[in-house]
């Protein structure tokens, strides 16, 4: 097996080239943008860990005129055309700042910083302290904002002001790279503070609005934010989507590239698993690959060829909009959910321009965000169902982390719902031996649930269980008794009783009598209950059986 450098938890461009990291030759990003040289702000609007901060800060290598990038990009293909190296390589100012890091409690917490990344910003660019080019008056607020002693306002248009002082210091136009735009909003959507953060983003954005000092700009993110006036007035605006097809190969791994990387670490014979677990993206005419999987898997396999797939993703993301896409679930979405769960697909209305504030006003804008964020990808066109409504996509789960995650948080959501629902006609049902009244009340809350394929003996196990926990019961869980593991101990000290629990799950509805009687057999055959009736005045035994969303509780009658 091969010692690659892999680049986990790096993003930075001149680091993983100057370190030998293992790189993806992503140059062509370059090329493809100034082929278009007349589009003067361009938008990349991907999901997290799809390497738009790597893609940013190989720009940034490449223009920046402060840096020579020329052993960076030695053997990478865009230094194969020497006529574009010669008119744009290291040859303008550049401006890259990211908003990454941009959250608080409340706005006040945020805009601290907001503050402090535009502060490290004009430190970065404190030489223009010494520049002939710049006034004393501009240097006094440089100072100031460097400080963190500026006012909101000169925050505000501290970009738009740097570009020019550039400008006049270099002679050139400056090229200005936003990273994660977006952030800022998204956290202040979710913590109410969405109005003052939103009005300090279209202050910052008035950079790019009738600015001769800019010679262009990338800027990336998640969402494209066009209801909020962001980028009104952006000269020659364009933005690129997951739905678009002119830059897609080169924010994620393409099968090539994947291929390509397990050959060279060794490790081809786990192309299958690779995607099966991290592919299934269609952006635009490529299927893709989520890059920081990939890279995270690879790592691990060489640390340890006997690694399994992990959900690494779900790890660096936040999967908030899961939930709230449960809570919100009516009859029909809850149809559409079972559906993709179960490996089908759905058609929906989406669209692409969005605001965070709004994103939870109704169902088409959930299905949207479910879409842009990652969690679903479109059915490539030719595989479609047939011809689809007009702004309509055909809608998959891409593959088995993100599945993991839909099952994850919504066995979580299940275990939650059980413990808020009034369990106390399931409590007094199990202790008075009324089996039939605790098929129904099971029945009842089961109905309330989405359900997927994979509900197994383990999920009713944990979610059973976890009824009896969150009402202060001991709960003992496949423990010793008698001559085996008993499923579920429920015991009840100040009453002086004990539960127990087998649980089965049937693969038919016709089965689920035979095997609850299979579960009391169960109980009998090794003897759960003996060491319980030696602590407990009364003990009950319950074989339970579930079927999707029907369940059978049978009790074990008394000698």
């Amino acid at each position: 097996m091969k010692n690659l450098k892999i680049p986990v938890g790096r993003s930075g461009f001149a680091d993983i080239r100057k370190n030998q990291y293992y790189f993806v030759d992503k140059s062509g990003l370059i090329e493809e943008l100034l082929r278009t040289d007349a589009t003067q702000v361009t938008l990349i609007t991907r999901p997290r860990r799809f390497g738009k901060t790597l893609g940013m800060s190989m720009l940034a290598a490449f223009f920046d005129i402060r840096i020579s990038g020329k052993e960076l990009f030695k053997g990478l293909a865009v230094s194969e055309n020497q006529e574009l190296c010669a008119a744009w390589m290291n040859r303008y100012p550049v401006l890259f700042l990211s908003f990454r890091s941009v959250d608080g409690l409340d706005f006040e917490g945020a805009y601290a910083q907001f503050a402090s990344v535009i502060a490290e910003l004009y430190k970065e660019h404190f030489y223009l302290m010494e520049s002939e080019q710049i006034n004393t008056l501009d240097k006094e607020m440089i100072y100031r904002i460097a400080s963190k002693k500026a006012g909101a306002e000169e925050v505000k248009n501290s970009l738009l002001k740097l570009t020019r002082l550039m400008a006049a210091h270099y002679g050139k136009p400056v090229i200005l790279l936003i990273d994660e735009y977006d952030v800022p909003l998204a956290k202040a959507s979710e913590k109410d503070y969405y109005p003052q953060m939103l009005d300090m983003v279209k202050g910052i954005m008035q950079v790019i609005k009738d600015n001769e000092a800019l010679k262009f700009a990338v800027i990336t993110g998640c969402l494209r934010i066009t209801k909020e006036s962001i980028f009104t007035g952006a000269n020659n605006f364009v933005s690129d989507t997951i739905s678009d097809t002119r830059l897609n190969e080169y924010f994620g791994f393409t099968q090539k590239e994947v291929n390509q990387l397990l050959r060279e670490a060794d490790l081809s014979s786990h192309e299958e698993e690779m995607r099966e677990w991290y592919d299934g993206y269609h952006f635009g005419e490529f299927d893709i690959y989520c890059p920081w999987d990939v890279v995270n898997h690879v790592n691990q396999l060489l640390l340890n060829p006997g690694a399994k797939p992990a959900g690494y993703w779900k790890n660096s993301s936040d999967n908030a909009i899961i939930r709230s896409f449960i809570d919100y679930s009516g009859v029909e979405i809850t149809k559409k959910f079972e559906s993709l769960l179960s490996g089908e697909t759905v058609i929906q209305k989406v669209e692409l321009d969005l605001s965070y504030n709004y994103l939870h006003s109704s169902q088409e804008n959930l299905w949207s965000i479910l879409y842009l964020t990652g969690y679903l990808t479109r059915v490539r066109e030719g595989k479609t169902k047939g011809k689809l409504p007009q702004g309509s996509l055909e809608l998959a789960i891409p593959n088995a982390e993100i599945m993991e995650i839909f099952e994850t948080t919504i066995s979580k959501w299940f275990e939650e719902t059980a413990r808020q629902w009034d369990r106390q006609a399931l409590f007094a049902a199990v202790w008075n031996g009324d089996a039939e009244r605790v098929t129904d009340e099971m029945t009842r809350l089961l109905r309330k649930t989405i359900s997927y394929h994979d509900y197994k003996e383990d999920f009713y196990h944990a979610f059973f269980a976890g009824i009896f926990a969150g009402a202060g019961y001991n709960v003992e869980s496949n423990r010793e008794h008698g001559e085996g593991r008993s499923d579920i101990i429920v015991q009840d000290y100040a009453g002086d009783r004990a539960a127990v629990f087998e649980v089965k799950y049937s693969n038919t509805l016709k089965e689920l009598s035979g095997d609850c009687s299979k579960a009391l057999a169960q109980i009998d055959e090794r003897m759960y209950a003996e060491e319980l009736e030696e602590d407990y005045s009364r003990v009950v035994c319950y074989g339970m059986s579930f079927y999707k969303k029907r369940c059978l509780v049978k009790k074990k009658k008394t000698e």
